[in-house]
């Protein structure tokens, strides 16, 4: 079987809601990613076999297959077909195994695996707010409630639950947002996001184009304190999770180009990386938010590697109890975990989340020297991808 290997990967800034990504139409916003793609990689655009691209809120301007729109948006020819796939928080991440398994199997040499959310233009949750007569919203089967009586879908109770399992306290969730906010802050002042962001127009919803380009994360507090995030009101009464020790919403988009040894030699590029496991799990959908521990364990095992042979990982913090029990389980190191910030500082843009750690984490493998990097983050219904790349 070929290989698969990444040559190019790229992403927006992110966006806050309302914010300096809130004027631009998802496919146009996931098309600048695409055009950047091409252009780093230096690819006849016509060669490009297939788009997969990511997102979770497929209505309102994301409806109607996104990747085809975002396409017909770029200067990339009609004649690349393109598909849009849901795996919840996971989906560009679940694009890029589709795009890797797709060249490895040889009916494919270059694919572009992507994902998109404008969380401003298709609020969170839309597509599950239609009426349904059991009064949980129509994703929730008869089926599922026998099966799993109180399944409700609420990642907020997801994550106090994981708080409690493993007994993490207000105290040290924020703890960790405050240093993720640190890590990203000292990764803009450092300047290790400056490959790997597509400037981009900064467009507001309200105020139009505000004349000039958009290229720090906005979610970023560059005033964070541990104090105000102390501050910060729970979620849930007697609960320990907060807004400010969970993940921000997010306008983004990102990509990566993956190809196997026909479609790097046809570039003349060297890789970037090398796809070294890929693999995906269901668990528990009423914790939800625990996958990534038992999908990161045999992620491992079938990769034949310990997690002392990974430099680097990207958790995505959804929450900041997911990452922070993944620790504690894994015995991994605190100091190569999202070491330059995640979610919590920088966004998460749901569907544009899975590309995005895979670009933020590229970068830093090359910027680190570092062999082996591991991504995995955790998925409505109790979903985890896990994806372990190898620098070259």
């Amino acid at each position: 079987m070929a290989e698969a290997f990444i040559v190019a990967a790229a992403r927006t800034a992110g966006g806050r809601r309302g914010g300096r990504l809130s004027g631009w139409h998802p496919a146009d916003l996931a098309a600048q990613v695409l055009d950047a793609l091409v252009t780093r990689s230096g690819v006849d655009p016509a060669a490009i076999d297939d788009v997969i691209m990511g997102c979770v809120g497929q209505a309102g301007e994301q409806a109607a297959n996104v990747a085809r729109n975002a396409i017909l948006s770029s200067s990339l020819p009609e004649s690349v077909p393109g598909t849009t796939v849901d795996r919840q928080c996971g989906s560009s991440q679940q694009a890029l195994h589709f795009a890797a398994q797709a060249v490895m199997s040889g009916t494919q040499d270059i694919v572009i695996a992507a994902g998109v959310e404008s969380m401003t233009r298709v609020p969170m949750g839309l597509p599950m707010t239609l009426p349904a007569k059991n009064g949980l919203g129509f994703y929730v089967s008869p089926g599922m409630q026998k099966r799993y009586p109180g399944v409700e879908f609420s990642q907020f109770a997801g994550a106090e639950m994981i708080a409690k399992k493993y007994g993490l306290t207000r105290e040290e969730l924020d703890a960790y947002a405050y240093e993720s906010h640190q890590r990203a802050i000292e990764a803009v002042r450092a300047g290790r996001f400056e490959e790997e962001i597509v400037p981009v127009a900064a467009r507001s919803a309200e105020l139009g184009d505000l004349n000039e380009l958009h290229t720090v994360d906005e979610g970023i507090r560059f005033d964070a304190s541990l104090e105000g995030i102390a501050a910060v009101k729970l979620i849930q009464e007697g609960g320990r999770v907060t807004a400010a020790s969970a993940s921000q919403i997010c306008d983004g988009a990102s990509g990566v180009m993956v190809v196997n040894e026909r479609g790097l030699k046809a570039l003349g590029v060297k890789p970037l990386a090398r796809i070294h496991h890929m693999s995906v799990i269901g668990h528990d959908p009423v914790v939800m938010l625990e996958a990534p521990i038992p999908a990161t364990q045999r992620a491992l095992d079938r990769a034949g590697l310990s997690i002392d042979d990974i430099g680097l990982y990207e958790v995505n913090e959804a929450f900041a109890p997911v990452p922070i029990a993944w620790l504690k389980v894994l015995g991994a190191e605190a100091g190569r975990l999202n070491v330059n910030g995640g979610a919590i500082a920088l966004g998460h843009p749901l569907g544009g989340s899975g590309t995005k750690l895979m670009t933020t984490l590229v970068h830093a493998l090359h910027q680190r020297g570092v062999r082996y990097g591991l991504q995995t983050m955790c998925e409505g219904g109790g979903l985890a991808n896990v994806t372990i790349v190898e620098r070259l």
